[in-house]
């Protein structure tokens, strides 16, 4: 019992300011991680401006566990682009590529149609029901860069949070017996 013994000891050691202060410092971590991302929203103009790619829907351009890095711009989407979208009804986005644009005449929004690369259909089967086209407000972004295989660790804490809740319990052990 001598690691957690001495952890113990050192928790029961601390004293309400060393408490205080650690808190403030970990509030602060997490409010310059808040700001991070509204700043990159508000650079990139998405509202997620870096999504993971969570299936094996675009090999082999991107696999599953990357990291895509989002910009969202005024100028109409095209064929060929890859695109991440909400679904009506799904709280997933999707990344794929852009397939057929739909442009109407009479108010020129354009309306978009996507697919896998690694899917042998279009994506109409995962669109709300009677849904045959994306409009502008279902489009989060267009990719703009990407990081391989980084986001596994989001994967593996989303598919396993018995990972994420021992990850995050040795991270407030640290923060509470730490001696700074």
């Amino acid at each position: 019992m001598g690691w957690i013994g001495e952890t113990m000891d050192s928790i029961k050691s601390l004293q309400i300011r060393q408490v205080l202060t650690q808190a403030i410092s970990l509030g602060m971590i997490v409010t310059s991680a808040l700001i991070i991302w509204k700043a990159l929203m508000c650079i990139t103009g998405s509202e997620s401006p870096v999504v993971v790619v969570l299936s094996e829907s675009m090999e082999p351009g991107f696999k599953r566990g990357d990291i895509l890095f989002l910009h969202m711009s005024k100028d109409p989407v095209r064929a060929g682009e890859i695109v991440v979208f909400n679904v009506d009804g799904r709280d997933i986005p999707i990344v794929h590529r852009v397939i057929k644009v739909h442009e109407r005449q009479d108010t020129g929004e354009v309306d978009v149609l996507t697919k896998g690369d690694n899917n042998n259909k279009d994506d109409r089967v995962l669109y709300a029901h009677r849904q045959l086209w994306l409009q502008q407000h279902h489009i989060m972004g267009r990719a703009a860069g990407f990081l391989p295989y980084v986001g596994w660790v989001t994967i593996i804490m989303t598919e396993k949070p018995i990972i994420k809740y021992i990850l995050i319990g040795a991270l407030g052990l640290l923060v509470i017996t730490s001696k700074d």
